[in-house]
């Protein structure tokens, strides 16, 4: 499914209309009548008493739609209406009369003492603002909201959930944090990107009659087209399915390079080398004894040092990809080992942890490669390789992601609660997997474990980052049903490796039809 700009939305719209015979009438009854259904199959219409709250936009007229509907139905419902009525235009306007005309009470709100009290309502309907939103809300909008979030009452969204970008997923003032939301046609980035994502509850798309081949053409951000994992032959050898080289520990991090190694053992990967300090290796040998160590010279510091740069680039050459970064630390050696090694070694690499901020240094070391290159970073490592601030990546990761991709010819993962993945060319996708208790120490040396074993198992790079992304945050589900978000350790996302593969395996149809459940389609 895509996922789109708020202004590609509106050339869908234009297009319905100028190409394909629709109408703004026809497009807003559809609109409404789908947050209709949703709110039919939420609550107990004719035992329920409906506030609806609309502004002066196409967002109120879908608002008004409902209400009108809910009217018909038989249940109690009451339109506060932001906007002079004298405004409202084309079939905002018609559905206006409409709503007026059925008896329906609409309540013009000129200030805060004209909206309903604490105890008016069962629900609400937000249709205050929509995606059209560039700026804090002010004035009464402002005070309309604040009052639906103080209220308790559960709230349906219309589009999106008032107070949200659109396009960003920020929250420049107050938001509502609604119940679910019905957004329209295709999920609006501010639907499905942090903070806004965590507003908005269930998510419902209603196509509401856009016709299929106008959304194919819309927009460059998808939900992962996620593909089937390989099936594992009887035959097999463990180099079947990964001869990956690990460049991974130093004397303070122990933990990362066993997370690393393990989870790509534990989510199907074949073969794990670690190259790491020789004084550390028997010390995670005794935690990662499937893995075969490279014990390495180190630095007085205790880190890989730089002579170990031909073995290294000879043995990477050999793997089927090399990882490189978890737990290296910041020693200036170290970190110019990473960048050489980056540059040299002739198979695919991924670089997390330590080994962005190397590149970040210096990304000159990755102009040479010819092979593949996949980089992990969180929002703060994507700002320093960008050489940017957070704020200006959180205000808009896809083209922060489309950036970096350009600047360093690499497949880029921006970690996240919606995680997105992008390279050169193509659209970029958006995971849905996982969840909150996932921001621990470790998660990042789990994820590039994973994506090493997906792509050991035989996905092409591109696939094999998607999936493996996929795979970590439904471990991460796993892990936080079986002992819930608080206190969930990356190890246990790690120990939940196999049970997420098996997951994919045995409910792919299923996964990939409803989009993990995170987007129902109605």
């Amino acid at each position: 499914m895509k996922v789109c700009s708020v202004q590609e939305m509106r050339d869908c719209d234009r297009r319905a209309v100028e190409e394909y015979g629709l109408s703004d009438a026809i497009l807003m009854e559809n609109a409404g009548h789908a947050v209709y259904e949703v709110v039919t199959r939420e609550f107990d219409v004719c035992e329920t008493h409906f506030v609806v709250l609309c502004g002066g936009g196409n967002n109120g007229g879908d608002g008004l739609v409902v209400a009108r509907k809910l009217h018909s139905r038989g249940a109690r419902v009451h339109v506060y209406l932001l906007a002079d009525e004298a405004e409202l235009r084309g079939a905002s306007r018609v559905n206006y009369e409409a709503a007026v005309a059925a008896g329906i009470d609409v309540v013009r709100v000129h200030g805060s003492g004209d909206l309903p009290t604490a105890q008016t309502g069962d629900v609400v309907i937000d249709a205050l603002l929509g995606t059209g939103l560039s700026r804090s809300p002010d004035g009464i909008y402002s005070e309309a909201i604040a009052w639906i979030n103080t209220s308790s009452l559960p709230v349906v969204a219309v589009d999106i959930p008032s107070g949200v970008n659109g396009d960003s997923g920020l929250i420049p003032g107050v938001a509502v944090k609604a119940l679910c939301t019905v957004t329209f046609g295709l999920p609006k980035r501010g639907n499905l990107l942090p903070p806004g994502r965590e507003c908005g509850g269930r998510l419902y798309v209603s196509h509401i009659s856009f016709p299929p081949t106008l959304l194919e053409q819309t927009g460059d951000v998808e939900v992962s087209r996620l593909v089937p994992l390989p099936s594992r032959r009887l035959e097999s050898h463990k180099s079947d399915y990964g001869d990956v080289l690990f460049v991974a520990g130093a004397r303070s991090y122990l933990g990362a390079p066993a997370l690393a190694v393990m989870s790509f053992l534990k989510a199907g990967g074949g073969y794990a080398r670690l190259a790491t300090p020789e004084s550390l290796a028997p010390l995670i040998g005794s935690r990662a004894c499937e893995a075969v160590m490279v014990p390495l010279c180190e630095t007085n510091e205790g880190t890989v040092a730089l002579s170990n740069l031909d073995e290294l680039c000879e043995r990477g050459n050999r793997a089927d990809m090399v990882v490189v970064g978890p737990g290296i630390s910041l020693n200036e050696e170290t970190q110019e080992l990473a960048r050489r090694l980056v540059a040299r070694v002739q198979s695919p690499v991924l670089v997390d942890g330590d080994g962005l901020t190397a590149i970040a240094a210096d990304p000159a070391c990755l102009r040479a490669r010819t092979h593949a290159t996949v980089l992990t970073p969180h929002v703060g490592e994507m700002a320093r390789l960008l050489g940017c601030t957070v704020g200006e990546v959180e205000a808009d990761r896809v083209a922060a992601l489309q950036s970096a991709a350009r600047s360093f010819g690499a497949i880029m993962l921006l970690k996240g609660s919606s995680t997105l993945i992008g390279a050169e060319d193509g659209p970029v996708s958006l995971n849905l997997s996982g969840n909150p208790g996932m921001a621990t120490a470790g998660s990042g040396d789990v994820l590039s474990g994973t994506i090493a074993a997906t792509y050991g198992m035989g996905l092409g790079i591109r696939r094999a980052v998607e999936t493996g992304a996929f795979i970590h945050g439904v471990a991460g589900d796993l892990a936080a049903e079986s002992e819930g978000e608080d206190g969930l350790i990356a190890s246990e996302v790690m120990r939940h490796l196999p049970a997420a593969t098996r997951l994919y395996r045995t409910s792919f149809s299923q996964i990939t039809r409803n989009y993990y459940g995170r987007i129902n389609v109605i």
